[in-house]
C-alpha cells in the first residue's frame, strides 16, 4: 500500500481552462494570465468553481484507496493462514 495519497489538483480558469494565474500575496484575488478573467473572491471562488473536478478526483483517490486496502488485506489474510489445509483462498 502506498504511504500516501496526496494529489495536487490544477484549479482551471472557467472562462478558458487556463493554468496559469497571478495572485496578490494573500490570495484574496486572482487574474488568469491566459484569458484575464478576473476572481474577486480569490482562491476560495477558484476552489468553488472548480468544485466538480476537485469531487472527481475526490472519487478517484477514494477507489483507489479501497482497492489498495483490499489487496493489501487479502494479502496479509493468506499469509495469517498460510500453511493451514483447512482454509484455501480462491482467485
Amino acid at each position: 500500500m502506498k504511504d500516501s495519497y496526496d494529489k495536487n489538483i490544477k484549479l482551471h480558469c472557467i472562462v478558458c481552462g487556463g493554468v496559469d494565474f497571478q495572485c496578490n500575496d494573500d490570495n484574496s484575488y486572482i487574474k488568469c494570465n491566459r484569458c484575464g478573467k478576473e476572481y474577486m473572491g480569490g482562491y476560495e471562488e477558484l476552489v468553488e468553481l472548480n468544485k466538480e473536478n476537485i469531487n472527481q478526483e475526490t472519487e478517484k483517490t477514494k477507489e483507489e484507496l479501497f482497492k489498495d486496502v483490499e489487496k493489501d488485506f487479502t494479502k496479509k489474510l493468506k499469509d495469517v493462514f498460510k500453511g493451514d489445509k483447512n482454509i484455501k483462498f480462491e482467485g
